[in-house]
């Protein structure tokens, strides 16, 4: 009876799944993600040379290999850590991402079951400062975290906030992606920072021309969109704190987009 429940056991881990993780500084996350992640077959993280201990917390874990490769924007690493899988299922899950139980056991189930679409959103939780935010624009957020390996690549139109690219039909599995976002306002600026940097190079390889309707009216809708039209109202003070940076996100974008066109 205990060899029968010792061969259910693995029966039921062999589910051909290859987790995904790209990193840079993320020592305050990489364990608990690492920890979600016991049940693929095997866990990659794959590092632009981080100069805290991320790289060691990870390989403190038997099951994890560390490859570590020159970030040049979100598409490329995303795609080259695909590129070194050997699942058929790609799970793709950010430092500061967690899976609940019944999230982990949907994914397991879905493999399993020989799922017919080759991709599946996820909804997400967004927290900030360890709480959740409930609009702001995020009560809508999906993202596709699970996917066949063969039908998908990463569009490198997209630096940042970058889009699967999928052939075949989409799902989306129930429950919920907690997304630990940013634990504080500093960090979340400097992510918007970031960003709005990367968003620019978007925007001068498009040959966009910044001017005042850039400078002003798009991050003034951005806040309004997501304050009012989105009901970040509703969000309390985090609520003004998130519009506000994301429409800063949007002013640095075409400064910086401004900055770029003489040195060109």
């Amino acid at each position: 009876m205990e060899n029968a429940r010792s061969t259910e056991s693995i029966v039921d881990r062999t589910i051909h799944l290859s987790a995904l993780i790209i990193t840079y500084n993320e020592e305050h996350n990489i364990k608990q993600v690492l920890e979600d992640l016991d049940f693929a077959d095997e866990i990659l993280v794959i590092d632009s040379f981080s100069t805290d201990k991320t790289i060691e917390i990870a390989q403190s874990f038997s099951n994890v290999k560390v490859t570590q490769h020159t970030f040049e924007n979100y598409a490329i690493q995303r795609n080259f850590a695909i590129g070194l899988a050997k699942g058929r299922w790609i799970l793709f899950l950010d430092a500061d991402e967690r899976l609940t139980p019944a999230l982990k056991n949907e994914i397991i189930q879905t493999i399993q079951n020989k799922a017919s679409d080759t991709a599946y959103y996820f909804n997400r939780s967004f927290m900030f400062c360890n709480k959740q935010l409930y609009y702001s624009g995020w009560q809508t957020d999906k993202i596709i975290r699970l996917f066949r390996k063969e039908n998908a690549s990463y569009s490198l139109q997209k630096t940042v906030h970058e889009k699967l690219q999928t052939t075949g039909n989409i799902g989306k599995l129930k429950n919920k992606l907690v997304h630990y976002s940013y634990t504080d306002y500093s960090s979340y600026k400097e992510k918007m920072i970031s960003y709005g940097k990367l968003k620019a190079n978007e925007e001068f390889t498009k040959g966009t021309k910044p001017n005042f309707f850039h400078f002003y009216l798009r991050p003034s809708y951005q806040f309004i969109n997501q304050y009012i039209l989105r009901l970040g109202i509703l969000d309390g003070k985090k609520g003004i704190v998130i519009c506000y940076l994301n429409a800063f996100s949007v002013y640095v974008r075409f400064q910086e987009l401004k900055r770029m066109y003489p040195k060109n």
